[in-house]
């Protein structure tokens, strides 16, 4: 497994070259420095033919080639709830801790024929979500 650290946008551009030598995928962390270039990434990755996982869809609208992971929106909404009951009155320590209870799996499918890939239909069926 090969790593490398991007620490600056202007780190991203020679670390995905080094990778494009040596490495088979990416993945992309969750990370809001690399959110922020995630179109640059997925636009490096495409031209050395390197897919792209990542833990957000928007990685993949902007044309990653896989996302799973959470989805933020449902996030802050469940965060609206916890806030509304704190603002009724109940101790912000009584309340449960939660882990996200739904998963997507979020395919580029033209990314995937930029790449020469072709998903299985197995993984196409379980997708909550196709980008074409």
């Amino acid at each position: 497994m090969l790593f490398r650290k991007v620490r600056l946008p202007e780190d991203i551009d020679p670390a995905l070259q080094a990778l494009s030598e040596r490495a088979q995928a990416i993945i992309v962390l969750a990370d809001t420095m690399l959110a922020t270039a995630q179109r640059r990434i997925a636009e490096v990755a495409i031209e050395h033919k390197l897919p792209t996982v990542s833990t957000f869809r928007e990685a993949v609208a902007t044309g990653g080639l896989v996302s799973y992971g959470i989805n933020p929106s449902a996030d802050w909404r469940r965060a609206a709830d916890y806030v509304d009951k704190i603002l009724k009155g109940t101790k912000p320590g009584d309340l449960p801790i939660e882990f996200p209870t739904k998963l997507e799996l979020v395919i580029n499918l033209k990314t995937a024929a930029a790449l020469g890939l072709t998903i299985p239909t197995s993984i196409l069926a379980r997708a909550d979500e196709l980008i074409e």
